[in-house]
Order: structure tokens, then C-alpha cells, then sequence
């Protein structure tokens, strides 16, 4: 039997084959979940079952157990048990964000500034020139800004460093292109998974690969 759960309108989609192990005098439900992440980033908020009786109890929270579990794939610079403290992160000033870039990109310093639309010459000094070209990175580069997110208890650890991109204004100009993602990393959590109903309700831990954006780039 091939089942699916769709964790949030365009999240994660978990695609399930279901098998049943057979104890004495019991018939106890195994899930196994194959987890595919979403093309569309970041992952919305997901929307989860509102019964309290879906969510893991004290004794299923123990870290040790957990971190065990998810073994290799506990990154701490992307996921915390705790919640951390949040930044601020994102600044509308394309100087802001220039700060800490490094040297100019090859294509801008190659850049042929002479000639304008209209055939005149535009005549620029050195100093004027270096200036209007960090400018001009500043104002079309576009940096993957972090922010932690509470993923629920539902999810261990519960909260991720999720990226998104500036997208408050354009990148461009003359304006028209927007920063959009490019690029992006899965990070393996574990899921609080519940399958059945009643007493004949089963819960376990499972993987799942939640996608992250890695990288942002200036495009239509």
C-alpha cells in the first residue's frame, strides 16, 4: 500500500510504503517513509492535526535517544533543540549588504562603463568608477538571508536556520528582476509520525530531508 501525507500546502511530501509486522496476540502497524522535498522554497509553514494526541509525549523527547537516532546528520549550524535568539538579519540598504563581500566580481570589473544608450562618452575617474561598481554589486547582489524557524513539536530538533532571499525590492538595473533562489541543501530531521487511530494508533520517529536555500541569484 503506497501512502502519502502532505506535511503543509507545498512543503515536504512524505510517500510511504506500509508494512505490518505480526507480535503474539497483536497486530502492530510498521511505517517506513521515503521523505521527497518541495521545488517551491522556503517550505511553507506546515499545517499540522491539531489533536494534542499526535504529538510525542515526555518520553519520546529524550535528547540522548534522539540525537543517537539522527546520529551524523545533527548539524548545529542549521538546526537547535532550544530556541535560539533571533537577529535581525535582513536590512533594505543594498551598502548594508555589500559589507564583508570581498573583491569584485571579474564580469564587473570588466565592465565597459564609457559609452551610455545614446553614443556619448561618460567620462569617470578611477575612484568614481570603483565606488559606482560596488554600488552596483551591492545594489544586484543577492545574499541568502537566515532566520530561525519553529518547526513544532512534531520535529526534532525543532527548530532550523532557514534561508530566504531579499526579495523586498528589485535587483536590477533598471528594475524587473528579483532575487530568487538557485540553489539549496537538504538537512535530515526526524518526524513525529502517527499512523492508525485510536488504540490501534502507532507513532515513531522518522526521517525526513527538509530543503534549505543555499543560494540566491538576480534573475526574472
Amino acid at each position: 500500500l503506497v501512502r502519502c501525507e502532505f506535511l503543509g500546502e507545498s512543503a515536504l511530501l512524505l510517500c510511504s510504503s506500509l508494512a505490518v509486522l505480526v507480535q503474539p496476540g497483536s497486530l502492530q502497524p510498521y511505517l517506513r517513509l521515503r521523505p521527497s522535498p518541495s521545488d517551491n522554497l522556503p517550505v511553507k509553514d506546515i499545517i499540522e492535526h491539531p489533536d494534542p494526541e499526535y504529538d510525542p509525549k515526555e518520553q519520546d523527547l529524550d535528547d540522548r535517544t534522539l540525537r543517537k537516532k539522527l546520529g551524523s546528520n545533527f548539524d548545529p549550524n542549521f538546526m537547535s533543540v532550544l530556541a535560539p535568539a533571533q537577529g535581525n538579519l535582513s536590512s533594505s540598504d543594498p551598502l548594508h549588504r555589500f559589507k564583508g563581500l570581498g573583491p569584485l566580481p571579474s564580469e564587473l570589473k570588466k565592465l565597459d562603463l564609457g559609452e551610455t544608450p545614446y553614443g556619448t562618452k561618460l567620462r569617470m575617474g578611477k575612484k568614481a568608477r570603483r565606488k559606482f561598481l560596488q554600488w552596483l554589486w551591492a545594489y544586484t547582489y543577492c545574499p541568502v538571508l537566515y532566520a530561525w524557524k519553529d518547526l513544532g513539536s512534531r520535529f526534532w530538533p525543532r527548530y532550523i536556520k532557514e534561508g530566504r532571499c531579499f526579495a523586498e525590492r528589485s535587483c536590477s538595473f533598471p528594475e524587473g528582476m528579483y532575487c530568487k533562489p538557485v540553489k539549496s541543501v537538504t538537512k535530515t530531521f526526524l518526524r513525529w509520525y502517527c499512523q492508525g487511530w485510536s488504540r490501534q494508533k502507532y507513532c515513531t520517529w522518522i526521517p525526513v530531508q527538509y530543503p534549505v536555500i543555499s543560494e540566491c541569484k538576480c534573475s526574472c
